[in-house]
């Protein structure tokens, strides 16, 4: 038995049947260095997915793990309970990046617990449990954040702590207002949630939570300005606006350090995950401190913005910016988008391909259809494995395959990439 086999048996004893695996032979990573890991069988991949886009500027970046290092030397945890110089360097950072005036920041572990902080700020302040969220959203595995998930395969239970409203969002390929021109469109979104304000809430509605692109959803891609048109009918309303940066954030859109951004709106009240830690376990929220500081109750976070947290966080940061990894996720995603749209007009079982940056969404449908594929998906990921390329996967319907490798991606690597992803779709299309 294989060393993967061996992890397998072991792993179904022990972990739940609902923690999904990809491939039909899982693998373990086990090393990594720049945009390439390697496996427990010794086997090399270039990585397009990044731990779901959480490995932002690659593996074992000198300065971050120095940075590790120095922190895990001293002291590896204390708590929110007393002050953390590197918290606070860190929040100072962010709020200045995050175009919100006056801003406060509140660290927790995940993208998960910060959409619950969000929801509790914004539900407090309007004294309203009624939410709107976006169809096709995917906001984390919390109750509250499973609430206002818009995908039935991501929700695992109906009971909610919000009255939820769910309203057409920037899914064009198939969206009944997908025809429309894309003025038009966003016209008939607005309209669609203005009539949804009419005829599914009552009285206030506390907030509306959104992803600039939605992750989970297969990379939709909204028209830019949509957000910004809708915040419109919000703020006439007095309805917050959550942006969901968790997957968006921090430059991997190529065009705007945040997601946001292209909708030429400042949201309420941002979140962001995932990428900030470049592996470490780190997220948070962004709100001014008039709404930050308006809960009537004490609270903490016993791990969120601990030291070793902050300090790898403060170190991937500067990394960043100091390497302008926003315009190379532009330029280089711009130039692996190229020839993903080339591959698409050559073949039948690409329906769309969406994203911008180092976000690019690729949906298999079945050949001449719109029919969504979602065993066209997984065996053109196998293939992609077997050629040591590894891709993520998504959508409404799991047909979606999902390209975010780390930021640094240089030119030639997305060639590489681009080669091994073009033999897979070849292969997966003659199957």
């Amino acid at each position: 038995m294989g060393e993967h086999a061996e992890l397998l048996q072991r792993h179904r004893k022990v972990l739940p049947s609902w923690m999904a695996l990809y491939y039909d032979e899982p693998i373990a990573l086990v090393d990594g260095e720049g945009r390439h890991v390697v496996d427990a069988e010794g086997n090399r991949y270039l990585d397009f997915f990044g731990g779901i886009l959480t490995t932002m500027t690659g593996y074992r970046v000198p300065e971050v793990v120095e940075a590790i290092k120095r922190q895990a030397d001293r002291m590896l945890h204390t708590s929110t309970l007393y002050l953390i110089e590197s918290q606070i360097e860190l929040a100072e950072r962010i709020a200045e990046l995050s175009g919100i005036p006056d801003a406060k920041v509140f660290f927790t572990n995940s993208g998960t617990e910060a959409n619950d902080a969000a929801l509790m700020l914004a539900t407090q302040r309007r004294r309203s449990n009624q939410v709107l969220a976006l169809r096709g959203s995917y906001h984390g595995k919390s109750h509250s954040a499973v609430a206002i998930t818009g995908q039935r395969s991501w929700s695992a239970t109906g009971y909610s702590p919000f009255n939820v409203t769910y309203v057409h969002g920037g899914y064009t390929y198939r969206s009944p207002f997908g025809h429309l021109p894309e003025d038009q469109f966003i016209a008939a979104c607005v309209a669609d949630l203005e009539n949804m304000l009419e005829v599914a809430t009552a009285g206030d509605v506390a907030a509306m939570i959104i992803e600039p692109i939605q992750g989970v959803g297969g990379f939709v891609t909204p028209p830019d300005g949509l957000f910004g048109a809708m915040k419109q009918v919000l703020d006439r309303h007095g309805i917050l606006l959550i942006s969901d940066e968790v997957q968006t954030g921090w430059g991997r859109t190529g065009e705007h350090f945040w997601g946001y951004q292209a909708h030429g709106v400042t949201p309420d009240i941002i979140t962001f995950a995932k990428g900030l830690g470049n592996g470490m376990a780190m997220a948070g929220v962004v709100a001014s401190a008039e709404l930050m500081d308006s809960l009537p109750a004490n609270s903490i976070s016993t791990f969120g913005g601990n030291p070793l947290s902050t300090s790898a966080a403060l170190a991937n940061l500067e990394y960043v910016i100091e390497h302008d990894l926003q315009t190379n996720a532009y330029k280089v995603g711009n130039h692996l988008r190229n020839r993903i749209d080339g591959l698409a007009e050559r073949t039948d079982i690409i329906g769309e391909v969406r994203g911008k940056g180092l976000m690019i969404g690729i949906e298999l449908v079945e050949p001449g259809t719109k029919r969504p594929d979602s065993h066209g998906a997984a065996e053109v990921m196998e293939q992609a494995r077997k050629r040591g390329l590894l891709v993520g996967k998504g959508g409404m319907y799991g047909n979606v395959l999902r390209i975010a490798p780390p930021l640094s991606l240089t030119e030639d690597e997305a060639d590489d990439g681009y080669g091994m992803l073009e033999a897979a779709v070849d292969a997966a299309a003659q199957i």
